[in-house]
Order: structure tokens, then C-alpha cells, then sequence
């Protein structure tokens, strides 16, 4: 997911009431991470949303998807050399290799 990483147009309006105390705290974050009020606010609702979504447990399929979900989970485990040799290294090694 990530849509809040797409630069596009906003051509829609979505109005709020805030507290005072929450008008300054909502303020001083945007200024801390160096955006506008309406970006800090754009983007801690997205990750919010996306966080919801992700951690959604029921899932709606129909028999036929249902069946193909089923078949894949019974498929044999296959080994990704990549991930494999990520989880060997130690965190400190792939901060290293990230740079």
C-alpha cells in the first residue's frame, strides 16, 4: 500500500473540528518533521489506515478463490536464496550493505 507516497493533485476537501490542545499538537509535529499541517495530517491518517487494513483477520473470498488460496498453502515450501542470506547477516552488517 503506500498511496500516501504518490505525489498526485488533491482535488478533494476533507473538513475537521479540532480541539485547541489538539491544533498545537498536531502544529508541533508538523513542524518537527518539517511539513505542512495538512501533509502531517494526510500522512498519519494513510499509516493509520494502512496499519488497520493490514492487521484485518477476516478475509472475504469466494469458493473458487477460496479453493486457489488452499492450493497454494498446500504447496511445497521453496527456499529464497536472497532471504535466506538476509537472515543470516547481522543487523549491524545490513545497515552496512544499505549504504
Amino acid at each position: 500500500m503506500a498511496a500516501s507516497r504518490q505525489k498526485k493533485t488533491r482535488t478533494k476537501r476533507i473538513n475537521l473540528r479540532a480541539t485547541g490542545h489538539q491544533e498545537r499538537l498536531i502544529r508541533t509535529g508538523a513542524e518537527l518533521s518539517g511539513v505542512s499541517m495538512t501533509e502531517f495530517i494526510l500522512k498519519s491518517a494513510c499509516l493509520q489506515t494502512e496499519h488497520l487494513l493490514a492487521d484485518q483477520h477476516d478475509f472475504v473470498a469466494s469458493p473458487k478463490q477460496w479453493q486457489e488460496f488452499l492450493e497454494i498453502l498446500d504447496r511445497p515450501a521453496q527456499v529464497n536464496p536472497q532471504l535466506a542470506r538476509l537472515f543470516l547477516q547481522t543487523r549491524s552488517s545490513r545497515r552496512e550493505s544499505a549504504k
